[in-house]
């Protein structure tokens, strides 16, 4: 599930949204949009830094937009993209997977930052949910899944691999929507 939040998904976001948002110019935009889905935060850093954005404007507008972290499979460099994470979080993030539940997500780093700081952390990352067992609830908080992909996640349960839900779900977006939802999900 994706931490509930403010954090604007990127991959998602409407035009209007993204030109409302800080240092985002209508060339930055336009490219942006013809980039997506970008497949991870360090993607998305990649392309906004080639548009001249500094370290700092990339730290505000992080503050507003950004691409999920895997909290089982992100890497460091995903991590330290989020604002104020640093590498204690990194290396705390890495040091508690497999993360199952938002309750566990709690416990483990509020420990160290306090409650405010892990619901801030939250926004920024999510915890794949589970094609088989998924909720309506759970499916929603995917960026970008609507109720069409609540009854289609879960008409074609038991889903066994990824090659089926490419095949089923590409029945109704295409590829690359495909392959970007598949980044939120896990078939156990």
């Amino acid at each position: 599930q994706v931490g509930k939040g403010t954090i604007v998904d990127t991959n998602t976001a409407a035009e209007k949204d993204l030109l409302a948002l800080p240092h985002m110019t209508p060339a930055i935009v336009k490219g942006l949009l013809e980039k997506r889905p970008f497949t991870s935060v360090v993607e998305l850093n990649a392309f906004l830094t080639s548009q001249s954005l500094t370290p700092a404007q990339l730290t505000e507008l992080y503050g507003k937009t950004f691409i999920h972290v895997n909290l089982n499979t992100g890497t460091p460099e995903e991590i330290l993209l989020i604002p104020g994470a640093g590498k204690r979080m990194a290396r705390e993030f890495a040091e508690y997977r497999p993360w199952k539940t938002w309750a566990q997500f709690d416990k483990e780093i509020g420990k160290y930052v306090g409650q405010a700081e892990t619901d801030r952390l939250k926004q920024y990352v999510f915890i794949p949910v589970n094609l088989n067992t998924a909720t309506d609830d759970d499916i929603l908080r995917i960026p970008g899944a609507g109720p069409r992909m609540v009854r289609e996640f879960k008409e074609y349960r038991p889903w066994k691999t990824k090659e089926q839900f490419d095949k089923e779900i590409g029945k109704y977006v295409g590829a690359k929507e495909t392959s970007r939802l598949w980044r939120y999900v896990v078939i156990q």
